[in-house]
This record gives structure tokens, C-alpha cells and sequence, in this order.
């Protein structure tokens, strides 16, 4: 097993290591397909040998500058990164599009492989296909064009997100009913006036407890815009060339493309399913949105509606006053410090694991790095990029760093978010449970001897199931009991966990209202690829919830998921399906035996099996529904 990834400690080093260490990978890269190629009378197994090793280069070139990309405190490492990441995609475009290497694996005698290597070869022979390979050699040189240019405007996209923060200077007095620490982060000016960000935390914070409204939409329309107006035509490009590339190689739309290789199946079972969603959310919603609608005429006798500027405030103060739950008595139990160890310590019961600190350099001085072992054997490694900063990543998410291959790769991956520095919203600890959840698949699907099947590599619409399942622990009085403690050490109160659990339950369908109105944003902008992005955003929106935008908002040009995700944003209510099923299957929360089968059954196996079957291992028998209606069916009186 080699050693974990050794980070330059000279700052002058890291350009070399986004750009010199790819080139050398890529050059191995090239020889390895030539020897594939001129080879002759190869068996399979040493076909697919020879593409793993292939693979291992790519994908650890590839993850590691994706990573930097996000979160490199240097601009110039960032920049340099990216142009790493397009030398790797055309490298990884121009191999599926190469009609010769698929040839050898066409052509090779598939008898005698076992289970792992014939999933292998029949997935590649798949995405040989999908990458233009079986096309004459315009259409596979247009087909790498089109994907070089896809992953230009994606990187484009991400960069203007990831550099657009914004800036509101507001009066102090705006800020009435803003926590106390909160404040003292954001002293007044010279100019008499408080600057706030579009940074998550200053977004978050305001949305959720100024009591002028006014403050509430300066912040959400600045959030609204971020990347605007820049990403418009970005975007526009975007969905053009996607379709355009979809089309070339035999696909209706890029949705088609996308879901040939996910549990959905087609372009048609999107559709149907969010109207699915629609169906089993509707009743809830309205009846929910009807009283936040109430709620804010208390204070804006004339409003017309609940917009989403309003939505975050006014359920918090309808929890506290329906349910008692108070978010700045919930917020002193939940210290960024205290929640960290947390997570440590019931994923490590959990999962039977233990996490021991790294003493190597990274790329920023707040990186926390630790070996994940079991019982002395070291299983792979993990890093926490966890607070804000500018030019970093300004969200929440785990990237793979090296992907693990059984005695030659140590599995590593990377949590980037923005999470306080003191006291947390329990919202945030929610998060920090779910990304780690995405950490943890990857690390314990890190022992496979095929790098095809190495950590999260599932079927995409699956992905998000585990994550989501783990956001369960966050809401159990005992779990939160072990870390959720204030400074005098007090755990939380058991009464106050059951009633913020009451309390979660309303306005969860508006919430689901919101994630429909992505999903079809989503989807239907790759599906219909209007000329009006703007117009066709809104439409969506105002299709699948009640609570409104504001008007002018531009809410697409910041919608990062839409690169990555493309047409499949539904990913995360399709999978909230599976993990509220996969709840059924664990006795209590942290019942070992439980965590142990659903460790073996769903994490541990990677991509080596159809996510249908992982679930049906773990559960005995297919998933279903009932547990995910039921969620939605919580009562709103």
C-alpha cells in the first residue's frame, strides 16, 4: 500500500504539483494505451489490467487538481489547477472516442472472468460506446470537441460562483434579533453601517433572524445574483453544447444521455417521478405555506406572499412559537469544536473505526487531516477543509482525492465547507453529518481491486442515499447528548431534541417544494434548453412551490449543482426515497449489529454491485415508498 499524498511544503512547489506531476501522469497514460493498442493476442484479464493501471493515473491526477481548484488559497494554483482539469478531461474524452483501444476489449475473449472483472469490461464497452468510439472519425473528434468545451464552460461556471462573493452594507439597527456572536463578528464601520456577505454563514444567519424584511431580501438578492451576470451566457453555452453532444451520439436530450447510466433509466422516469413528488408534497405545502403566510401579516400586515427571503425567519419563529424551540438556546449546545469531535466520535462507533490525527502540511494552515484505522490497519485518509475563506469552495461538499485500489492506493478524500468557527446552526450540524456521510462511503468503498468500483461508485442517483440517512443521527437526544453539550458542559435537553423534531417536521413539505422546483429546474433547462433561461427559472420555481422569488433574481447563474449534476438534480429527492427506507433497516440508531450489515451491505462493496441490489442486500427485499410518505405525512397543526 503506498503512503497517503505528500503535499508540498514549500509554497513555490504547488504549481509544479497542478501541473508538472499531471503532465508526467498523463505521458504514462499515453504509453499504456499504446501498449494496449499494439499488443496482440492479450487475454481480457490482461486487457483490463493494463486500463486499471490507466485509470489509477487519470483519476489521481483528476481529483487532486479538482480539489485544489476549489479550495487552493493561491489564485494562481486555483487557475493552474483548472487548466490541469481540462488537460485530463480531453485526455479522458479522447480514450472512450478511441475506436482502436475499444476494439481490444471488443474483441477479447470475455470467458473465465469472475463476477468484478466481467462488470467491469461490459461498463467500458458501455462508455467506449457513450464517448462516440463505435462513430466514424468526424463524429468521435466532434464528440471530444464538444466534451473538451463541456468541461471549459463547467470550470468557467464553478469559478465564477466560487469568486463572485458579493457585498450589503446595512444599518445596525437592521440587524435586530441577528445572535449576539454574530455581531461581534461584524462590527460597525466607518461609515456607520455593518458589511455582510453572500459568504454561507452570513446568508444563513441573516435569512434566518432579522426581523426587517427589508435586510432579509437586500441579503437574498444578493445571494440571488451571485455569478450574475456573467454566468448567463455560460450557461446558455452550456446547454447548447450538452445537447448538441447528446444528440451527435444518439440521445433525444442530454437528460436521455445522463440517466441511460443511473437507476432512473430514462429521461421519461425524471418526469414522472418529480410528478410524484409534486403529488405526495402538495396538500402538505399548501397547508403549511398558509400559515406562513399568517405569521408574516403579523408583522407585514400588507404582504401579498411568503417569499424566499421570508421562508427561513418565519419558521423559525413559528417553531419557536408553536414547538418552544428556541435556535439560540438550540445553538449554544452545538460549538463548532464540540460538534467536530462529535462526528468523529459517532461515525467511529458507528462504523468501528478511529480517526488519528496527521501532522503533514496541506494547502492551508486550518486543514485537519487523520488516518481512518480499524483495529491497527490503516483504511485510508481523510481532510477537513471546514471554514470560510475568500476564493475558497462556498458551499458544502466531499471530494475524492485518491481513490482507493487494494495494496497500491490509499483511499483519501476531502470535506470542504463553510461552517462558523463557534457556535453552529443545527441546520449547519445536519450538514456536517451528511458530507461526512459522502467521506465516509468513500474511504470504506476504497478496498477494491478494480478502480472502477472504488469508493462512491454507485449509480449517480444513489449517491446522496447514505449522506442523507446519516442526517438522522443529528436529530436523536441521546446521539446529540454525547456532544451537543454548552460551555458549563450541560448536554442538550432530551425535551428540547423531541420537540425540534416536531418542530423539523413542519414546513418540511414546502422545503420539498423547493427541492421539486430545482429538480425541474434542472432537468427541464437541459430538456428544453430555452432562450430565456431567466424566464424559464422562474416558471419552474413558481410551478413547484408557493413561496416566491423575488422578482429579477437570477438564481440559475449560482446554481452550481447544474455542472456537475446537469439534468439530475432529482438525484437528491430519489435517493431521500432510499434513505428513509434504509432507516427501516437499523434497530436503533446506534445498534451495532445494524451499523455493521449496513456497513458490508451498502458502503463497503463501492460500485461492484447495481445500488438496487446493494439495497435489496441490506434490507431483503426491493426499496419502497412508504417510508418516504410517511416523512412527507407529518401533521401541520
Amino acid at each position: 500500500m503506498t503512503d497517503g499524498i505528500v503535499f508540498p511544503s514549500d509554497p513555490g512547489d504547488w504549481l509544479a504539483f497542478v501541473t508538472t506531476r499531471v503532465e508526467e501522469r498523463l505521458d504514462r497514460v499515453d504509453a499504456l494505451a499504446a501498449r494496449l493498442k499494439d499488443e496482440s493476442a492479450r487475454t481480457a484479464i490482461d486487457a483490463l489490467g493494463l486500463w486499471n493501471d490507466l485509470q489509477i493515473l487519470l483519476r489521481r491526477a483528476r481529483s487532486e487538481v479538482d480539489v485544489l481548484c476549489e479550495v487552493h488559497p493561491d489564485p494562481a494554483v486555483r487557475a493552474a489547477a483548472e487548466e490541469s482539469i481540462g488537460a485530463v478531461q480531453a485526455r479522458e474524452a479522447a480514450l472512450l472516442a478511441d475506436a482502436a483501444l475499444a476494439a481490444v476489449f471488443a474483441e477479447t475473449d470475455p470467458e473465465g472472468l469472475d463476477a468484478d472483472a466481467a462488470r467491469v469490461r461490459a461498463h467500458l464497452l458501455r462508455d467506449f460506446r457513450r464517448g462516440g468510439a463505435d462513430r466514424d472519425d468526424a463524429t468521435r473528434q466532434r464528440a471530444q470537441d464538444l466534451a473538451a468545451r463541456d468541461s471549459a464552460l463547467c470550470l468557467e461556471f464553478a469559478r465564477n460562483i466560487r469568486e463572485g462573493r458579493r457585498e450589503i452594507r446595512v444599518a445596525p439597527e437592521a440587524l435586530a434579533g441577528v445572535p449576539d456572536d454574530f455581531l461581534a463578528q461584524h462590527p460597525v464601520g466607518d461609515d456607520g453601517a455593518v458589511a455582510l456577505s453572500t459568504d454561507s454563514n452570513d446568508v444563513t444567519t441573516v435569512l434566518g433572524y432579522a426581523r426587517d424584511r427589508s435586510t432579509r431580501m437586500a441579503m437574498r438578492r444578493a445571494r440571488s445574483d451571485l455569478a450574475w451576470p456573467e454566468n448567463d451566457a455560460v450557461l446558455a453555452e452550456l446547454l447548447d453544447v450538452r445537447q448538441r453532444r447528446a444528440e451527435l451520439l444518439g440521445y433525444a436530450s442530454w437528460a436521455d444521455y445522463e440517466t441511460e447510466t443511473r437507476m432512473a433509466g430514462s429521461a421519461d422516469r425524471i418526469e414522472s417521478f418529480l410528478d410524484e413528488v409534486d403529488d405526495a408534497s402538495r396538500a402538505a405545502s399548501d397547508a403549511e405555506y398558509d400559515l406562513l403566510l399568517a405569521r408574516l401579516r403579523e408583522e407585514v400586515p400588507d404582504a401579498e406572499a411568503v417569499t424566499f427571503a421570508d421562508q427561513s425567519y418565519l419558521l423559525r419563529r413559528l417553531h419557536e412559537e408553536r414547538f418552544a424551540v428556541d435556535a439560540q438556546q438550540v445553538r449554544r449546545h452545538l460549538d463548532f469544536t464540540r460538534v467536530l469531535g462529535g462526528v468523529l466520535d459517532i461515525t467511529g462507533r458507528l462504523f468501528d473505526l478511529e480517526y488519528a490525527p496527521v501532522a503533514d502540511a496541506a494547502w492551508h494552515d486550518e486543514v485537519r487531516s487523520f488516518d481512518v484505522v480499524r483495529a491497527g490497519e490503516r483504511l485510508g485518509r481523510i481532510h477537513l477543509d471546514l471554514h470560510p475563506r475568500e476564493g475558497k469552495f462556498n458551499h458544502a461538499a466531499c471530494f475524492p482525492l485518491a481513490p482507493g485500489v487494494r495494496g497500491r492506493v490509499l483511499p483519501e478524500a476531502v470535506l470542504a465547507c463553510n461552517f462558523p468557527r463557534g457556535l453552529m446552526e443545527h441546520r449547519q450540524v445536519q450538514t456536517f453529518f451528511h458530507e461526512f456521510g459522502h467521506l465516509v462511503h468513500e474511504i470504506l468503498g476504497g478496498d477494491q481491486e478494480w478502480v472502477a468500483f472504488s469508493g462512491v461508485a454507485t449509480e449517480w442517483d444513489f449517491v446522496e442515499a447514505p449522506s442523507q440517512m446519516l442526517e438522522e443521527w443529528v436529530w436523536d437526544a441521546d446521539v446529540l447528548a454525547s456532544f451537543a453539550t454548552d460551555e458549563e458542559g450541560t448536554p442538550i435537553p432530551a425535551d428540547l431534541v423531541a420537540r425540534m423534531r416536531e418542530a423539523d417536521a413542519f414546513g418540511r413539505a414546502l422545503l420539498v417544494r423547493t427541492q421539486l422546483g430545482h429538480s425541474r429546474v434542472s432537468y427541464r433547462l437541459h430538456r428544453d434548453h430555452p432562450a430565456d433561461i431567466a424566464a424559464a427559472t422562474e416558471h419552474e420555481y413558481a410551478a413547484s412551490t408557493p413561496v416566491r422569488g423575488l422578482d429579477g433574481g437570477h438564481t440559475y447563474a449560482a446554481f452550481g449543482h447544474l455542472t456537475e449534476y446537469g439534468a439530475c438534480y432529482y438525484t437528491y429527492q430519489w435517493s431521500l426515497v432510499i434513505a428513509r427506507d434504509l432507516l427501516t433497516g437499523f434497530a436503533s440508531l446506534m445498534d451495532a449489529a445494524s451499523a455493521t450489515r449496513y456497513r458490508r451491505e451498502i458502503l463497503e462493496p463501492g460500485g461492484r454491485r447495481d445500488a438496487a441490489d446493494l439495497i435489496e442486500a441490506f434490507l431483503g427485499r426491493p426499496f419502497a415508498v412508504d417510508a418516504y410518505r410517511e416523512f412527507l405525512a407529518a401533521p401541520n397543526d
